[in-house]
């Protein structure tokens, strides 16, 4: 098993962490691609961005690659990353004291074979005090984060249930690309 090169296409710092985390060995590119905005639903948005990075990167190198696109749905309102900072405490806001959800699509190919799909992870956050909200935007800059917020970080003490993969909310469902890599590739992880 390992014989194939695995990327990740993509610019995210978490999701490099998770694939390292469960030992795999590969490269990372940054594809240059337009995404879908609206118009879709979030379960079909999300899908639809991480099939248009995978052409972008299928152009770029060769292997098994992984891409991944991450939104948070409030009531069936997409919250992609703030504006700003005023955006992004009002994203917060928004979330407090409810159950939002948080969707990745993601497209695993290598040019032969594709699989694509989503992952939903359900997150309740308890009710927030203002205060609270203000400090955590302005010392934590949330505004690379859907939803202006990382569970990773401080941001942790504001959840108080999830239902789902702990690291799909970070950016990558592990457990779904895992069994994807060995199912339709041969890639596990921990072999080099």
């Amino acid at each position: 098993m390992n014989e194939k090169k695995l990327i990740l296409a993509s610019a995210s710092p978490r999701r490099r962490e998770i694939l390292e985390s469960a030992d795999f060995v590969f490269s990372v590119i940054s594809p240059e691609c337009d995404e879908v905005k609206e118009g879709l639903s979030p379960e079909e948005l999300t899908v639809e961005n991480s099939k248009r990075k995978a052409d972008a990167a299928l152009k770029m190198a060769e292997g098994v690659i992984i891409c991944a696109d991450t939104v948070v749905s409030l009531e069936g309102k997409i919250l992609g990353k703030p504006r700003d900072i005023e955006d992004a405490k009002e994203m917060i806001r928004s979330l407090s004291g409810k159950t939002h959800s948080v969707i990745t699509g993601y497209t695993v190919t290598d040019g032969e074979r594709t699989v694509s799909g989503y992952v939903e992870t359900k997150v309740v956050m308890r009710p927030l005090f203002d205060d609270e909200i203000e400090a955590y935007v302005e010392k934590k800059r949330p505004l690379d984060k859907a939803g202006a917020y990382g569970i990773q970080e401080a941001a942790g003490m504001f959840v108080s249930e999830i239902v789902g993969d702990y690291y799909n909310v970070v950016g990558l469902p592990l457990c779904e690309i895992v069994k994807i890599l060995r199912e339709s590739f041969g890639i596990s992880a921990f072999m080099k």
